[in-house]
């Protein structure tokens, strides 16, 4: 059976991945694969590249011919200069730096006042004492009660429905 070790498409329409496969020769480009030994994102600055080294050099080893984009990942890595035989072979890719951690500055006030203090603020200058919070917290209560209908309810024989039968004959 031919080996091949190609890159598998991924992603979506101008945003692609790919995944670096061993696969049969005979299958389609994204179908069946032996086996994943790497990613490749070529849309992220500096390029990920990463490649399960030793399962590259055993396939290589067992006669896995890669294609031509590859084999010039497997040079970037240095995987193709092991396999060939250079002693002095090592990796080029280049890794992305990680980000600094945002630090606010001390001196500026911030912007935005938690909610909690906000709903606080109100209640504490209105009432500053306890008796004062109890009295006002009455109140509250009161207008409220004020404030809500009563509700009452018609039995059958309250309601006159005498209207009602009216005014559906004059439409029939």
């Amino acid at each position: 059976m031919a080996v091949k070790i190609r890159l598998k498409r991924m992603g979506k329409i101008r945003a692609p991945y790919y995944r670096i496969v061993v696969a049969d020769a005979r299958a389609k480009r994204d179908g069946r694969v032996l086996e994943e030994i790497g990613k490749y994102h070529p849309t992220e600055e500096p390029s990920l590249i990463e490649v399960d080294s030793e399962r590259a050099q055993y396939w290589l080893s067992v006669g896995a011919q890669p294609t031509e984009q590859v084999a010039a990942l497997l040079k970037l890595t240095g995987d193709w200069g092991i396999f060939k035989g250079d002693k002095n072979a090592v990796s080029t890719v280049k890794t992305k730096q990680a980000k600094e951690e945002f630090v606010a500055d001390e001196k500026k006030k911030p912007v935005l006042k938690p909610k909690a203090e906000v709903k606080a603020a109100p209640e504490a200058t209105a009432a500053a004492t306890p008796v004062e919070a109890d009295a006002a917290a009455d109140a509250v209560r009161a207008e409220e009660a004020d404030d809500s209908t009563t509700v009452t309810h018609e039995t059958p024989a309250q309601v006159d429905n005498s209207g009602v039968d009216a005014a559906n004959a004059d439409k029939a």
